[in-house]
């Protein structure tokens, strides 16, 4: 019996599915283009006034140890400084006990198998938990934790509304108290879907007969505590959903969204 071996390349493994287009799919591209090589096309859309004229210095590679030091003696320049903007930024402190048996445990990113490291498991199990805190703080029976802002869940949280809620309005109603950024993410999002945005006091600019739904604040971007239960109480007999923007760690003192009778609540910690 005889073998025939043949030279292995490297696009022809899993690996191609990570590291770009081939050789070949990159010259059928550039065909396309009109331009022959990937250093003509450079010439062409990059402008050269932002283009490093020289090759890049570097130094002799570090060791671990050496690296280490080196990103500690860079990190001392930081000048810790106090945040006053306020309107959903503050400065956070990570509990030793979530630091240490969460983001450190070494439980979670040490393999058991030569082959699976632990770090999905603990991810999951982090979000598990991290869930359940956001349940009992709202007052709802559901938690997610996949969007990276207060502002674009806001805005999701409005989709949402829109697509579950049995009012045939198509204007939404936004408390004038959240705060800047989440009224403009909330407002770019709902030009390209036909949905008319009311900004104003809800207890006297809000009619929840118009509206398929609404978004309060709480607390307001300028530290407002309100109840809003009656309001939302008007938006339930509209058929409209009530959303709330809240902040996680007042929730550990105050009403919570759910107990409002809320339908939706967004945050971010």
């Amino acid at each position: 019996m005889t073998f025939e071996l043949t030279p292995y390349q490297p696009y022809d493994f899993a690996n191609r599915r990570h590291i770009g287009p081939s050789p070949t799919e990159m010259a059928e591209m550039l065909k396309v283009i009109g331009v022959e090589t990937l250093d003509a096309l450079i010439d062409e859309t990059v402008p050269k006034s932002i283009r490093q004229k020289s090759p890049l210095v570097l130094q002799k590679a570090m060791s671990e140890r050496d690296a280490l030091h080196h990103m500690r003696e860079v990190i001392k320049k930081n000048k810790v400084l106090t945040s006053l903007i306020g309107q959903g930024y503050y400065g956070t402190m990570t509990p030793p006990v979530i630091q240490r048996n969460i983001l450190e445990n070494p439980a979670w990113y040490t393999a058991y198998t030569p082959y699976q490291p632990e770090i999905a498991q603990g991810r999951l199990e982090a979000l598990l938990n991290f869930q359940t805190m956001v349940s009992d703080l709202t007052g709802l029976e559901i938690a997610n934790a996949s969007l990276l802002d207060e502002a674009t869940a806001a805005a999701e949280a409005m989709a949402m509304a829109k697509r579950s809620s049995r009012s045939k309005a198509t204007t939404f109603f936004v408390d004038e108290n959240c705060h800047p950024q989440t009224i403009a993410v909330i407002e770019t999002r709902a030009e390209p879907m036909g949905i008319d945005i009311i900004i104003g006091d809800p207890d006297t600019d809000m009619d929840a007969s118009a509206v398929f739904g609404a978004i309060f604040q709480y607390p307001g971007t300028y530290g407002r505590v309100q109840d809003f239960t009656p309001s939302i109480e008007k938006l339930h007999d509209a058929k409209a959903i009530a959303i709330m923007a809240a902040d996680i760690l007042a929730l550990c003192l105050l009403k919570s969204p759910g107990d409002m009778g809320a339908d939706i609540a967004v945050g971010t910690t």
